[in-house]
């Protein structure tokens, strides 16, 4: 979440950043520092009783030492009366923090100078373009149709067991799955990222810790007997790995990955963005995560971006590189990279990751802290992306791959895969 001392300090800024996020509620910055200021006089209302109290304590003991029993007891009845009135000030305090706690909630990130204006991802920028798109065969089939052909996926059996967009996967297709998951992970822990395999469930306090409470209730499956939610990605359970603690420098950056089955609702999702692979509601993932120090963590962010980009060379795909703008990022992010692979069948860019710079909007909520050189607690920055996403990447795969005699894969994953191609 924000820093309410940020706020304080530049009010038109942080509005000016919201409006370019489109958030539309502006009123609730004046609304917040309104409440901030009224638990400010509270505080010291409340701290002014204690010294009273303190000071008429003493004073009682001085009192009854001299025998003037008389005057102590007086002084008892001011002491009994000030602790009434704290007793009232510290239910207003709770009160007051109560309320500014879930205002300054309702916040998003602010938007990096960089982040380009505009509403929609029609108005997201290209910042870079690589790889060939491929010209296929006259009669190139879509992802949805080569799943069939070579009995790698099976939606129907899924939706059986479980309910539409959980797929089943099976034989090569198990096999691709398995050997892309491998691959990122070792390239990542080639890269200095731990690798970690973390809860598939996590709790409301961690869930808050990320951002994803109160901005994505309705994109997570929620175990209501216990009060867990399924994770819709490995950075809630592993940007919390570090919660509540204090590092020291010389233990940064935290460098995390990991692999995970991912859930999301994607409540009210249909049409044909959605069919086959392109939306499910169970898909697997790797993540990469870093905590840096805030003077390094764009640094870091380019170097986390070319560390994605070499992984979508390696698998022979073209893409491309968007910077967000405004209305189109995360509540979280203070800069986002999406990464989008071309789909030569369905003959459309599909998003595959993103990488996003949240700066201290997650690790203020979670207090994750370091001491620099001169003793001086400082909040760290935290960065995440998408190391790979598999289920359109599966998708541009096949289709880009598809010859008259299968599937050929790229060099990269054949030794994970143990051939060169699907076959039927």
């Amino acid at each position: 979440m924000l820093q309410i001392n940020y706020i304080r300090q530049h009010p038109e800024e942080v509005k000016n950043g919201l409006l370019k996020k489109n958030f539309t509620n502006i009123a609730l910055v004046d609304e917040l520092l309104n409440t901030d200021e009224e638990l400010r006089k509270h505080k010291a209302d409340y701290e002014s009783l204690q010294a009273n109290i303190n000071a008429a304590s003493k004073e009682i003991g001085a009192l009854m030492a001299k025998g003037e029993k008389e005057k102590a007891a007086e002084k008892k009845q001011q002491v009994n009366n000030w602790r009434d009135q704290q007793h009232t000030s510290k239910n207003s305090l709770q009160e007051l923090e109560v309320k500014f706690t879930a205002s300054l909630l309702l916040l998003p990130n602010l938007p990096h100078a960089s982040v380009p204006a505009g509403k929609s991802a029609e108005d997201n920028e290209t910042v870079l373009q690589g790889g060939q798109i491929p010209t296929l065969m006259n009669d190139a089939r879509p992802h949805w149709e080569l799943i069939k052909d070579y009995n790698l996926i099976d939606f129907e059996t899924g939706a059986k067991i479980t309910g539409s967009g959980f797929p089943l996967y099976k034989a090569q297709g198990a096999k691709l799955q398995r050997s892309l998951i491998q691959f990122f992970l070792e390239y990542n822990i080639q890269a200095g990222y731990t690798e970690y395999l973390p809860p598939l469930m996590v709790n409301e306090s961690t869930a808050y810790g990320t951002g994803q409470l109160p901005d994505k209730e309705g994109q997570m499956y929620h175990v209501t007997e216990d009060g867990f939610y399924l994770i819709p990605t490995s950075e809630v359970p592993l940007t919390n790995i570090y919660s509540q603690e204090i590092l020291k420098e010389n233990q940064l950056p935290i460098k995390m990955t990991g692999y995970t089955p991912c859930f999301r609702r994607e409540a009210g999702s249909f049409g044909s963005d959605v069919r086959g692979l392109n939306r499910v509601h169970q898909f697997d993932k790797v993540e990469i995560i870093q905590l840096v120090q805030a003077d390094k963590s764009y640094d870091t962010l380019q170097e986390m971006v070319q560390h994605v980009e070499k992984l979508l060379q390696a698998l022979e795909l073209p893409y491309r590189i968007l910077r967000l703008c405004g209305g189109d990022m995360g509540f979280t992010s203070a800069l986002t990279y999406d990464f989008e692979v071309y789909s030569a069948a369905q003959q459309k860019w599909l998003e595959v990751s993103s990488v996003s710079n949240f700066e201290t909007y997650q690790t203020n909520r979670m207090k994750i802290r370091y001491k620099d050189d001169t003793g001086k607690m400082q909040l760290l920055h935290s960065l995440n992306g998408s190391s790979l996403a598999l289920p359109r990447i599966v998708a541009a795969l096949l289709e880009n791959n598809q010859a008259p005699d299968g599937i050929h894969l790229p060099k990269a994953l054949h030794p994970y895969f143990g051939n060169t191609m699907i076959s039927k």
